[in-house]
């Protein structure tokens, strides 16, 4: 049968917008009062948070050792954040000290309990570990008023020169990011045989923590050093005042902070590329300072 031309183009016309609705549902937002899980799911969470989680986040989900997982600190942390981040960090990170890490299946069990204690409602199809679909899925918006600001605490004085805290906190640090563009964080370390020639503080320090533990921390070292870098009355190897009011000193000193918090993001992947990706940023938030303050006395403009 031959249709006319308008009728075929108004059959094309309907198909598309079919499909652009179809679409539209699939790929919307979803908040996780929209019943994301199952209660049996939750129940079985349940069983694995009190074996696997409750030492240190608490038999009720509001910390221990580790951070609550529940209540308004929990959800002003993640209501910014897609699900998938809160996922990916208890897959990838968790239980911190007691290997072997959660699968996939069992973080998303623990996360529905999570839900579950939090009374966010359940629904009828459980929670899978599916990127794609728990990066459309929040947390609701909390207006939880503001907490009033704690008393200031004393204002101490910088305790030595700008290169002191470079060379002390952000040269060991960075080199330590930088390191994983040849060494994996997560492979094992061979055994260093004892030399017998006394304590080498280098060697114990580095076998301490785990590799990306590690690597987490001296991310976490590299954003708070930007505040030491503004510390007024802090000087300069030459004795100089550091120039924490100058506009390229602020801009560098946030270019640090914004690098060292995007190798912590990248750490937490527990990917060696992912890491080693973000070194870029890195190297180019120390490049751009010593163009501008160059020389071993730094502080110095050319």
């Amino acid at each position: 049968m031959n249709l006319p031309r308008h009728r075929l183009l108004g059959i094309a016309i309907l198909c598309l917008a079919a499909g652009s609705s179809s679409l539209a549902l699939q790929t919307r937002g979803r908040n996780v009062s929209e019943g994301v899980y199952t209660d049996q799911q939750a129940t079985r969470g349940q069983g694995l948070y009190n074996e696997r989680c409750a030492s240190c986040h608490g038999n009720n989900l509001a910390g221990r050792s580790g951070p609550p997982l529940t209540g308004s600190d929990f959800l002003a942390n993640w209501q910014k954040e897609p699900l998938l981040d809160l996922a990916n960090k208890i897959l990838r990170t968790m239980p911190k000290n007691e290997p072997p890490k959660l699968t996939a299946q069992e973080t998303a069990d623990v996360l529905a309990y999570v839900l579950q204690v939090g009374k966010f409602p359940s629904g009828r199809t459980e929670l899978a570990m599916d990127e794609a679909a728990l990066k459309q899925v929040s947390f609701p918006a909390t207006t939880t008023p503001a907490k009033p600001a704690d008393a200031a605490g004393p204002s101490l004085p910088p305790s030595g020169t700008v290169a002191q805290v470079m060379r002390g906190i952000l040269f060991p640090s960075s080199n330590i990011i930088f390191t994983t563009q040849s060494i994996d964080p997560g492979a094992k370390k061979p055994d260093v045989p004892s030399t017998g020639g006394g304590f080498d503080w280098l060697t114990w320090g580095g076998s301490v923590y785990p590799g990306w533990d590690v690597v987490d921390y001296a991310a976490v070292s590299l954003a708070e050093s930007a505040k030491l870098m503004l510390t007024p009355g802090r000087r300069c190897e030459n004795g100089k005042l550091v120039p924490v009011s100058d506009a390229d000193w602020i801009k560098f000193s946030l270019e640090l902070e914004a690098a060292g918090k995007a190798a912590y993001k990248a750490s937490q992947t527990r990917n060696q590329t992912t890491i080693s990706d973000s070194t870029n940023q890195l190297n180019d938030s120390c490049m751009n300072c010593h163009r501008v303050y160059r020389g071993r006395t730094h502080c110095v403009k050319p």
